[in-house]
């Protein structure tokens, strides 16, 4: 999963990313390509089940994260720039709330509505120029003869035109399947899911949730395929330096219980509809990332694309279920294991055994 962290300058989205993946500026390669990291996904519940297998390894499911230059007519105008940002999943546009006397803001003043609005201009603008360019192309290979295919795309164009002239990403139209396959292939910026991560100030640290819920209820309700979620720059940089059980004493004293990176990711999980099912035994736990509503078979696909074509059925039981009870013996004698065939629709947190041809 590609996580492309976007935003104005001066809005904290660089600080963001190298707390996330420990990746500093100076790795940086020319002025507007973007910088790559990954991160862990934090998962208690792999550890718990590492409490009772004691495996040699445990491998956490993971985010790779690219960090842009700001947006602004001339990046987006950047081939390398461009290409990078058009393979993400998702953006997370960062939008300033601190305010700071020493980190000015670029036009004077801190207003993210206003913000969050000129970036989606800019990858509105960027969008249309692709579309206007494939309509053109499209009107020739018209005019050389009849093609319902060329036809249907162009009136499908023709719709995407029409919603980006009107100042409308194009995440907040409806597309069919057939039509999505159509236009998966310009890779739009503006058709991307978007998360916003309201970066706060310190002081709002304990109201962290409230500042998130009033921004989700209000100037960002309503908006299809779009995610909010806050952090705070200062504390997550503090939280970074700490030891884990030092970490959740401070996070505490926010009256916080996670972390706002612990939350971006699972915010972002939910934006993209994607979910873990685990994987537990003496030589290894892992959380392996698919879909939701995915299927038995689909998941033994992200172990193996052979365990997909060879799936006879699969192990199933809750992770929860397998820790209280000490490992698979208890969960057998207790009738929890269950076996689950090509149909069954795999659950978070479902730690599964595949049987296979």
């Amino acid at each position: 999963m590609k996580t492309a962290i976007v935003g104005l300058p001066m809005v904290g989205k660089t600080s963001l990313f190298t707390i996330l993946t420990g990746v500093h500026e100076s790795t940086r390669v020319g002025n507007m390509e973007a910088r790559v990291g990954m991160t862990k996904v934090p998962d208690a519940r792999l550890e718990a089940l590492a409490k009772i297998f004691d495996p040699p390894k445990i491998t956490y499911a993971t985010v790779e994260y690219l960090d842009f230059p700001a947006i602004s007519k001339e990046a987006l105008r950047d081939p390398s720039y461009m290409a990078s940002m058009r393979v993400a999943d998702a953006l997370a546009h960062v939008l300033r709330l601190f305010q700071s006397d020493t980190v000015p803001h670029e036009k004077g003043s801190v207003d993210p509505i206003r913000d969050m609005q000129d970036v989606d201009t800019e990858l509105i603008l960027s969008d249309l120029v692709v579309v206007e360019k494939r309509m053109e192309r499209l009107e020739k290979d018209r005019k050389k003869g009849k093609s319902p295919e060329l036809d249907r795309e162009f009136a499908l164009l023709e719709r995407c035109k029409i919603a980006l002239e009107s100042d409308m990403p194009l995440r907040t139209q409806e597309f069919t399947a057939d039509e999505e396959k159509t236009i998966r292939g310009f890779q739009f910026l503006s058709q991307k899911p978007m998360l916003f991560v309201l970066n706060i100030g310190e002081e709002d640290g304990p109201r962290m949730h409230e500042v998130e819920e009033e921004y989700r209820q209000g100037p960002l309700a309503g908006r299809r395929n779009t995610g909010v979620t806050a952090i705070c720059g200062k504390i997550e940089a503090e939280l970074s330096e700490l030891p884990r059980a030092e970490q959740l004493e401070y996070l505490a004293s926010y009256g916080l219980k996670d972390s706002g990176l612990e939350r971006l990711i699972s915010a972002t999980y939910a934006l993209l509809g994607l979910m873990s099912f685990l994987t537990a035994g003496e030589t290894e736990v892992r959380a392996w990332t698919i879909n939701m509503n995915s299927t038995a078979p689909k998941a033994a696909g992200a172990i193996h694309s052979d365990f997909e074509r060879k799936f006879i059925r699969a192990e199933v039981v809750n992770w929860k279920a397998l820790v209280d009870l000490n490992g698979y013996p208890g969960v057998r004698e207790k009738g929890l294991l269950r076996l689950e065939g090509k149909e069954y629709i795999v659950k978070d947190g479902d730690v599964l055994v595949i049987r296979h041809g």
